[in-house]
């Protein structure tokens, strides 16, 4: 059985909104991301096992609001206290995962396939995420995380860049259709290259 991802039918490669006599450098670039493993990780409050020495793919979990741990193939978010949310392109990990973190102490779901990615790069990525989000995206660094609403959709923003910015945004499937049109017809005013 194959997979069919989130924003099949709305994303189409091109160029759209203000992009005529810019060059294509300089336009914000979405696309979506497909095929990622994405785990939510947390623990239970009456847990006493200590997380701090727990390592999923060299990485540490850190509690600590905003916070991302990340390697060249994972990046864990902070999503709460005691709640993570594990992203790896390296597929086999869940049964790590699963093995390491006991069911006793944790609650480990596979939302892989319950989750849309959209990744937009480029100078005015904050300014896009501001048209539709009530957070001071100007405060937001490489490595941070935040859950917040965009136009009234629940979103996760991993900003994993700063140079220029890139950031992926994370809703449940079933939004992200709404969400894509949200974030596409925001960038419209900058010009945008869907890859």
């Amino acid at each position: 059985m194959t997979s069919i991802s989130a924003l099949n039918h709305v994303h189409k490669i091109g160029l759209f909104g203000n992009y005529e006599n810019k060059n294509e450098e300089n336009l914000l670039k979405v696309s979506e991301i497909k095929n990622l493993l994405i785990v939510q990780i947390v623990q239970y409050k009456n847990s006493t096992i200590s997380f701090e020495h727990i390592d999923i793919d060299s990485l540490k979990l850190k509690n600590e609001p905003l916070s991302v741990v990340s390697n060249n193939d994972t990046r864990i978010l902070w999503n709460g206290p005691k709640n993570w949310l594990l992203v790896s392109i390296k597929k086999n990990l869940l049964k790590k995962i699963s093995d390491v973190f006991k069911e006793t102490d944790f609650a480990v779901t596979d939302l892989s396939h319950s989750r849309a990615i959209i990744e937009i790069e480029g100078h005015d990525v904050k300014e896009v995420l501001k048209k539709g989000c009530p957070f001071n995206f100007d405060i937001l660094k490489k490595n941070n995380a935040i859950n917040s609403t965009y136009n009234g959709i629940a979103f996760t923003v991993d900003m994993i860049g700063d140079d220029p910015n890139k950031i992926r945004v994370f809703a449940l499937r079933s939004f992200g259709e709404s969400l894509y049109h949200s974030i596409t017809d925001s960038s419209l005013e900058f010009g945008y290259k869907a890859i």
